[in-house]
């Protein structure tokens, strides 16, 4: 399996390459020249599969320089924890995805990532450096991916006071190999910085750098497992969700990784009956998916903060896969966007109705859900644990959530960041000046 480019002036590159690469060398995404199919006995036989076997199926679809042995060990080194199915009414059903030690979905691309380049490093010997942007989650699971791995430095760049205080305290306390850089802009300034540094060539000549953000392929392929695991999940509900085989799927969506990920597995053989992108304010990628208009925007600041990008890459990939025919696209994805206010409400409400919390990009989702109006069943991705966004829940219910054990350690540490503007000079000088591992 070869990788090309969205731009399309990129030759075809091997995983490996690409993966270390980050972004093509013309600025473009790397996407698969084809996306595999899964045999249909395996898609037959899910309801027997293991996340971490369907792992490994997904995994080799994509990697053939990795064999089948090393990437069931570096699943099972990296998926440790629970990725449940819950019914919360009649027809939601929440896919868990936050269980992982950083308590969000990112736990799950970030691990597979850490440990797959690790594995290719430790055939080489050589260091790099890998720089991620971040509106929330993703930096704290990347950080805590990659703590004291082996010949890897990362620069996490997050948007100062834009990212909630514990979600902070995750990624900007750890020290050691990992440097948060706190930037005086937005997830988009973050984001734009990254990108420029991943295509400058006296960059590229004083180390080797790569990234971890969504655009990552080390971050994609992971992913698509996750939705074979729903349906597998799904198959065995007892009783049966409705009179079908396949959910509709709501995705919370910021930067559309997710989203993507759950397009490749519908197109690798899983057919969900459709998706869903559910955005908050930021929408400028939803209103592309409902109407053909892309215009991105400044980000503005949202409770659900990990979505607040107003320029999503991953729609570039999107937009490749259906040969930017959006009439193709609108037949498989709908988009709906929610409010704060919204927002707000749908985690009151759900816990008044189902006793269950959820956090605020969840909630998103359950909102989006709810207003399919009992059509068919619904899964949607919960992306993060509550306690994580203790403002929000207490504005929603009044009362705060306690703290899990991995966010009491957390809140606990000295931070460790240092501040920086939203100048692609100030990073690329940090990248020049500071010491490699």
């Amino acid at each position: 399996m070869n990788f090309v480019s969205t731009s399309g002036r990129t030759p075809p590159t091997p995983f490996r390459d690409a993966l270390l690469a980050g972004l093509a060398p013309d600025g473009g995404l790397f996407i698969p020249e084809h996306i595999p199919r899964v045999p249909a006995a395996f898609i037959g036989a899910l309801p027997e599969q293991t996340l971490q076997s369907i792992g490994v199926e997904i995994a080799a679809a994509f990697i053939d320089d990795i064999p089948r042995t090393a990437l069931a060990h570096i699943l099972a080194d990296a998926w440790t924890f629970d990725v449940p199915l819950v019914r919360l009414t009649d027809t939601i059903f929440l896919l868990e995805l936050f269980h992982g030690p950083t308590l969000a979905f990112k736990d799950i691309g970030a691990r597979f990532l850490a440990r797959t380049l690790s594995h290719y490093l430790g055939e080489t010997g050589r260091d790099i450096t890998i720089a991620v942007a971040t509106s929330g989650d993703t930096g704290s699971a990347v950080a805590h991916g990659f703590l004291d791995v082996p010949h890897v430095v990362v620069y996490v760049l997050y948007p100062s006071g834009k990212v909630s205080p514990l979600q902070e305290q995750q990624m900007a306390t750890l020290g050691r190999n990992i440097h948060a850089l706190e930037v005086e802009g937005t997830f988009d300034d973050c984001q734009r910085m990254v990108k420029r540094a991943l295509g400058d060539g006296e960059v590229a000549s004083a180390r080797r750098l790569t990234t971890a953000n969504s655009i990552s392929l080390g971050r994609l392929v992971p992913q698509i497992a996750y939705y074979f695991w729903a349906v597998a999940q799904w198959r065995r509900t007892s009783p049966p969700p409705a009179d079908t085989d396949a959910p509709v799927v709501v995705v919370p969506s910021g930067n559309f990784g997710n989203l993507t990920a759950g397009v490749y597995a519908d197109a690798m053989g899983l057919r969900l009956a459709s998706l869903i992108a559910a955005t908050n304010a930021n929408d400028a990628g939803a209103e592309y998916i409902r109407t053909g208009r892309f215009a991105p925007r400044n980000a503005v600041q949202t409770y659900a903060n990990a979505m607040d990008v107003g320029n999503p890459s991953n729609l570039a990939r999107l937009r490749a896969h259906f040969g930017d025919n959006l009439p193709r696209l609108q037949q498989r994805i709908a988009a709906s966007s929610v409010s704060d206010s919204a927002t707000i409400d749908e985690i009151r409400l759900t816990y008044e109705q189902c006793g269950t919390v959820i956090d605020p990009h969840t909630a998103v989702g359950v909102a989006v859900a709810r207003a399919q109006h009992g059509k068919a069943p619904v899964v949607v991705t919960a992306t993060a644990h509550p306690a994580k966004f203790p403002e929000v829940i207490e504005r929603a219910l009044g009362r705060p959530v306690p703290l899990p054990p991995e966010l009491r350690d957390a809140e606990g540490r000295a931070k460790q960041s240092t501040i920086i503007p939203a100048d692609y000079a100030a990073f690329k000088r940090i990248l020049l000046t500071s010491s490699r591992p």
